[in-house]
């Protein structure tokens, strides 16, 4: 489906017990906005207790993925403002961006305790606001096509919709490698992470959507699902689990260029081009997740993260290098890992006082 003039971003339908959900920007690999974070969590809320709609069922329009994340030059504009005027984190979660998280994050809570089905069908790309639609959901199918992943840190952002609680809880330290090099997870990665249930090819999605309408979830489903392909993570987790178990980002990247395997001195590599600040507190905020109640704790830190992540120069710079110039140069501050200090990090985890998220 093409997007027109008076296109709806995000298609909302009930048909035959289904409530489908379909997001409807494929020309921006259907981003996802404030406005479209709305209309889902309204849609959700009012099929909850709605006895026509038995299963929810979330796809993408056009061929190229499911959602490509969060909608980042609106951001940009918010961390360009908050930079220019000193905003406080506190001021940062009330702007635009601060209010489209908390939204945002509120979704997320709802789908991983939503009372019926919720089929997340992860075909194509699903990055960062699209694992928050997708990652909680009670059913999540990816295909041959599917490619997941948090590339937070080479935004100078850090993983977030939930994101840090599904990276935690990831089979051993694949969560960690994931985050800090933003490594795209395959259907098979994603299956084994902990992202992701079913695999089912491309092709036989049409047919599965059909057969939802007349059979319960779990039976539609058995009939087109197949084994899930090999994962590269879990074959080399000997080593990344190694590498990664160190407690600071300095002790895993030694580890890793001492390591000797060619995947892992590249991971090496592709930590040191991130940003070393985010890097640092994306850790943190993995291993605070790991030991967090539920989703929701994580979400409530999340938030306290993404609101001082507003106002810095690395998320600014970040999304300048990566999306709005695109000259894959960014120019991080603090420089280098050994340049951030205790108090750089600490800074991400203020309290926001009665701006809270409170899940």
């Amino acid at each position: 489906m093409s997007e027109g003039v008076n296109e709806p971003e995000v298609l909302v339908e009930k048909r035959d017990g289904l409530g489908l959900i379909t997001l409807n920007r494929p020309r921006a690999i259907n981003a996802l906005n404030h406005p479209m974070a709305l209309t889902i969590l309204d849609a959700l809320r009012a099929w909850a207790d709605d006895d026509e709609v038995r299963t929810v069922v979330l796809t993408g329009a056009g061929e190229r993925g499911l959602c490509a994340g969060g909608d980042i030059v609106a951001i940009h504009n918010d961390a360009k403002h908050a930079v220019a005027q000193g905003d406080s984190p506190e001021v940062s979660a009330d702007s635009p961006s601060g209010k489209f998280w908390r939204d945002e994050y509120i979704l997320n809570a709802l789908i991983e305790n939503y009372p019926k089905p919720y089929v997340a069908v992860m075909d194509g790309i699903v990055m960062g606001g699209g694992v928050g639609l997708s990652g909680h959901a009670s059913h999540r199918i990816v295909t041959e096509r599917s490619m997941v992943g948090m590339p937070e840190t080479g935004i100078g952002f850090i993983p977030d919709v939930g994101g840090t609680w599904l990276l935690a809880h990831a089979p051993g330290e694949i969560g960690t490698h994931v985050a800090l090099t933003t490594a795209r997870m395959s259907a098979g990665d994603a299956i084994a992470a902990g992202f992701a249930d079913y695999f089912v090819p491309s092709e036989h999605l049409p047919a599965l959507l059909e057969a939802l309408r007349d059979n319960e979830i779990d039976v539609a489903i058995a009939k087109f699902a197949q084994p899930a392909p090999v994962s590269e993570f879990v074959a080399q987790q000997d080593w990344i689990d190694s590498c990664y178990s160190a407690d600071t980002v300095e002790e895993i990247v030694h580890r890793l260029q001492l390591d000797g395997r060619a995947e892992a001195a590249k991971a090496a590599t592709d930590i040191l081009s991130k940003s070393p600040v985010a890097l640092k507190v994306t850790l943190r905020s993995l291993r605070n997740a790991r030991r967090a109640e539920n989703l929701e704790a994580a979400l409530n830190q999340e938030y306290r993260v993404s609101a001082a992540s507003l106002n810095t120069h690395d998320l600014v710079e970040g999304i300048r290098a990566q999306v709005i110039d695109k000259d894959r140069n960014p120019q991080w501050s603090p420089a280098t890992l050994a340049d951030v200090t205790e108090a750089d990090v600490e800074a991400y985890f203020g309290p926001l006082g009665d701006r809270e998220l409170g899940l």
